[in-house]
């Protein structure tokens, strides 16, 4: 696995939100890849609760200054870094203060699903892939961790599928338990539609709940891996259909699991 590229794409990731299995799982398996000589990228959203001062972000201007069209509005994309203390490991941060200003990550003050948190989804998932462009870095594995990534395999099997920096690119999804109750806005469907026009495989987040969210990803997905020790029998059922390698739930030697994982994927 030395030089290849993974890219680490997370809802959430430790040290710059608290310690979850999502998000030490994801901080993890960047981590261990990286002291293999892999090359790693991490994104993750810039929510308003991370202490930019303390973790030293700083924005990229470079990569800044695009906008990315969301619902048929443009809304600017602000890129921001950061490095893992001690790990020399690069943190990727896709920000728009429209989305991303307000001090909480997914839920209100009443514990209650933001109303655009589907448009947050479209222009997280848009925003890396516009930004590794912009890297010009081609990843030989995308690995995604948590809902609020897992629009990106959609958009890059459909919206992106003539990119030839992702042709090669092979995409690993990462499920755990836990998610959110309820449904995100009922116009994600919609709001997809606006980018991939009449496209079947749209039809699995009509009803967007975390579920179906999880699905949409399974099925634009060429690898699986149980991050939680329990997964939801649907989806269970749904990678079955699909025969993709998995990964079952590690308990010991996650590190030489996941490489052994990437590299047999890579091999195939």
């Amino acid at each position: 696995m030395k030089d290849k590229r993974i890219l680490f794409v997370s809802s959430e990731v430790v040290p710059y939100l608290p310690e979850t299995e999502l998000s030490s799982t994801a901080f993890t398996s960047a981590k261990n890849a990286h002291s293999k000589g892999v090359q790693t990228r991490i994104f993750m959203p810039r929510y308003g609760v991370i202490n930019e001062r303390r973790h030293q972000l700083h924005e990229v201007i470079r990569l800044s200054g695009m906008n990315l069209v969301v619902n048929d509005i443009d809304m600017p994309l602000i890129i921001k870094v950061a490095s893992i203390p001690k790990e020399r490991m690069q943190v990727y941060f896709i920000d728009n203060e429209e989305y991303f200003k307000r001090k909480a990550v997914f839920t209100d003050e009443d514990d209650e699903l933001f109303e655009d948190n589907d448009e947050r989804a479209i222009f997280f998932a848009k925003g890396v892939v516009e930004t590794v462009k912009k890297l010009n870095w081609a990843p030989d594995i995308i690995h995604i961790h948590g809902w609020m990534a897992s629009l990106l395999p959609l958009y890059l099997k459909e919206f992106y599928k003539e990119e030839p920096l992702f042709t090669e690119s092979k995409i690993v999804t990462s499920l755990y338990n836990g998610g959110f109750d309820g449904e995100l806005s009922s116009g994600l469907a919609d709001k997809v539609k606006f980018d991939l026009s009449s496209n079947d495989k749209i039809s699995t987040i009509e009803t967007p709940n975390h579920t179906n969210i999880l699905k949409s990803a399974i099925e634009n997905s060429d690898a699986i891996i149980h991050g939680s020790e329990s997964i939801d029998e649907e989806l269970i059922s749904l990678i079955e259909e699909k025969e993709v390698p998995v990964l079952e739930y590690q308990t010991e030697n996650l590190k030489e699991s996941y490489l052994n994982f990437y590299t047999d994927l890579l091999s195939e």
